[in-house]
């Protein structure tokens, strides 16, 4: 399992901690003192994302950051013991940060939730639940409503139909980690550096730690009736009821799936969010623009 490997992995040199779901021990970081960051990845990224955010702001606040099941570092139990879906994202983050609040001293109040990818329908559709909790947001890269294209992009619906209906789409990822490779190498516009990329890559090594990451791309909600349609409607949600806390949003401008349409959506959703758009960036915007956006960040969470 990934959370038994010993191995020293390059620019990742935090303390593990583990929450014992029911089937899977999650891995998590908990850095720092003072108002707690939770920072939620996407796929088929893990916690080593959020490293060089966690360095920063861990002198003066305390950055939680889960991997979810069955990626990163967590456990990679098989389907029969747990559910990979959007719905069990929302529930394993809910689950942790209630033990976090109830057992490990976090507040209930003044979180600042920070999601990328995937982690802005799991951490707005957490937000739905407990409102209350988060103070501020800061989101790069994400969504959390339902496709703002009229029509979804030939470019994109063919690739997804292969995902969800075909066995070959299952072979290239689980035999070939085709989806994590591309995602090192298509979702920057400056290439990494062969240790980041390696970082990147360090969990998804055999088949069986890859399932998490082909089950995501099959659970993406395109239209009422997909499985994880409702938890996108409960992050809609979730963003509704936040509209009116302070958001940074950082956007990478040359993103081959998060395009400018859905950076549209933001604007119409959260006018008066702090928006930095970098248009030579790519999904993996903290990577692209580290220097500057890591500034803005902190600049963002001094004066919210």
């Amino acid at each position: 399992m990934p959370g038994s490997r010993k191995e020293v992995i390059p620019d990742y040199d935090f303390t593990s901690r583990w929450f014992q779901h029911a089937t899977a021990r999650q891995h998590y970081l908990d850095e720092g003192a003072g108002p707690p960051v939770l920072m939620v990845h996407g796929n088929p990224s893990w916690s080593f994302h959020w490293r060089r955010l966690v360095r920063e702001l861990r002198t003066d606040h305390r950055c939680v950051v889960p991997d979810h099941v069955g990626m990163g570092l967590s456990d990679s139990p098989p389907e029969r013991d747990y559910d990979y879906t959007l719905a069990s994202r929302v529930d394993d983050l809910a689950a942790l940060t209630d033990e976090l609040i109830e057992n490990g001293d976090a507040p209930p109040t003044g979180w600042t939730l920070v999601a990328h990818d995937w982690g802005g329908p799991i951490g707005l559709a957490w937000a739905a639940r407990y409102p209350e909790r988060v103070a501020r947001l800061v989101l790069l890269n994400t969504a959390a409503f339902p496709n703002p294209f009229r029509r979804f992009p030939l470019t994109l619906r063919l690739p997804l139909w292969a995902i969800k209906n075909t066995r070959l789409a299952e072979h290239l990822f689980l035999r070939h980690n085709v989806f994590a490779r591309g995602a090192a190498l298509l979702g920057v516009t400056r290439g990494m550096p062969k240790q980041v990329r390696a970082g990147y890559l360090h969990p998804y090594r055999t088949p069986r730690d890859r399932l998490a990451v082909l089950r995501f791309v099959q659970d993406i909600p395109l239209r009422p009736g997909d499985r994880a349609w409702p938890e996108l409607l409960a992050a809609e949600c979730g963003a509704a009821l936040l509209a009116d806390r302070p958001a940074f949003i950082g956007w990478g401008g040359r993103d081959p799936v998060f395009r400018s349409a859905f950076l549209d959506e933001w604007r119409r959703r959260f006018p008066r969010a702090v928006y930095r758009v970098y248009p030579k960036a790519g999904h993996y915007v903290l990577e692209d623009r580290a220097t500057e956006l890591l500034r803005e960040i902190r600049e963002f969470l001094s004066v919210s």
